[in-house]
């Protein structure tokens, strides 16, 4: 009796799914139409979605120009640059006491070349004000470029108006001492030239502002 009474509802469960299915699978379609429509509404007129990936590709363009051949390969290998400091007793590239590292979208790292020992962060901002889509983000490479600009053209202004941290406020430490061993090796490994032919690395990789 309890085996017969079972069967007879799982053969009902299945008459209601099969009934209910086509109705389900047509409220489903609808609702997926609605978002997509309100998504289209909320987009400003002729948004375009590959906008930033355009952009990103330009600003890179931008940056290679900017910086130096040396520089551009360390980005373009690494994620981030390197500029030596010029504050204190003034000495800069590779007999300089401190430097920087400039990641996108994150605070500039300072730390002691000699040891790998942090100093801090200093945490700058350059909104997008570009027309019409304009945000509180640049593309990643235009963020690294405007702290490269400002670092190299006015080093005492920015760490100045800066607003200064403690190490780990905002980029992990761990982080940072993983990249400058990938900067010490990266260095360590010979460049090639435009005919594939190795080239010696420099450490006093930035160019003169």
């Amino acid at each position: 009796m309890g085996l017969a009474l079972g069967t007879a509802a799982v053969v009902l469960v299945v008459l209601l799914w099969e009934l209910a299915r086509p109705t389900l699978k047509r409220e489903l379609a609808r609702a997926v139409e609605l978002w997509a429509a309100s998504r289209r509404a909320s987009a400003p007129a002729g948004y375009d979605p590959g906008r930033e990936r355009r952009a990103e590709q330009r600003a890179r363009a931008l940056l290679r120009s900017c910086v130096s051949e040396q520089e551009w390969a360390m980005y373009r290998d690494l994620g981030f640059l390197r500029v030596w400091g010029g504050l204190g007793d003034g000495a800069r590239g590779a007999d300089a006491a401190y430097a920087y590292l400039i990641y996108p979208h994150k605070p500039i790292v300072a730390y002691v070349p000699e040891t790998g020992e942090l100093l801090n962060e200093y945490c700058v901002a350059f909104p997008d004000h570009s027309k019409p889509y304009g945000s509180s983000r640049l593309p990643d490479s235009d963020d690294v470029l405007a702290k490269w600009m400002a670092l190299t053209a006015d080093e005492r202004r920015l760490v100045g108006e800066a607003n200064m941290h403690l190490p780990g406020r905002q980029v992990d430490p761990d982080r940072v001492r993983r990249d400058l061993v990938r900067l010490a090796r990266w260095e360590r490994q010979p460049a090639r030239d435009t005919a594939g032919q190795p080239v010696a690395r420099s450490r006093d990789n930035v160019r003169a502002a």
